[in-house]
């Protein structure tokens, strides 16, 4: 019994994340799109969409804070406090922006309110903090480096790469992060 159970919770949480996918591809396409048209594009009834999701702004709502959580596990998966500050940088950005990329729409719904999504983004700030302070301790920024400014440069680097890695090819996003953190750690200008 337990298993059929284990079994029936596995199915919700498939048909959610189908939903959820769904929903990312068509409001992406188009903001204004139904729950009827989110339900097509899952291969689910409509019916199946307003049972795990009351109300369209609900289905918003969870779509972004599921963004979120994938947006701070892909902080983590990079293990910024352990990893070699350079290796760690080049991973981060890598993750972020497959993130940033695959989930624009919703990462663009992100609401600080919801005590989950505003954890996830204290958690991933703390973490992107003690990142750019070993990366000063290892030399990778000069010992004067203002960190919050070099912190909010490498936000605005990365939302840019992730405008232009919408629709590209592929394997783009490792070229896109290299670019990020070469122009964080050296500038644009040419060298003195």
């Amino acid at each position: 019994m337990e298993t059929k159970g284990r079994a029936l919770r596995a199915d919700a949480e498939r048909t959610v994340r189908a939903i959820l996918e769904a929903a990312e591809r068509v409001l992406s396409s188009d903001p204004t799109a139904t729950m009827e048209q989110i339900a097509a594009a899952a291969g689910v009834a409509r019916t199946t969409v307003h049972r795990r999701f009351v109300t369209r702004e609900a289905l918003v709502d969870a779509l972004a804070a599921w963004a979120t959580q994938r947006f701070h596990e892909a902080v983590e998966a990079a293990r910024p406090r352990t990893s070699p500050p350079l290796v760690a940088l080049h991973q981060v950005t890598v993750n972020v922006l497959q993130v940033k990329i695959g989930w624009g729409f919703a990462m663009s719904r992100t609401a600080p309110t919801d005590p989950e999504v505003a954890r996830a983004h204290a958690d991933v700030l703390d973490q992107c903090d003690h990142l750019f302070r070993r990366a000063r301790e290892e030399g990778l920024l000069p010992p004067d480096a203002d960190l919050e400014w070099a912190r909010r440069v490498y936000y605005a680097l990365i939302h840019e790469a992730a405008e232009e890695g919408r629709g590209a090819e592929e394997g783009a996003v490792d070229a896109l992060a290299a670019r990020v953190v070469d122009t964080l750690l050296h500038g644009v200008g040419a060298s003195k």
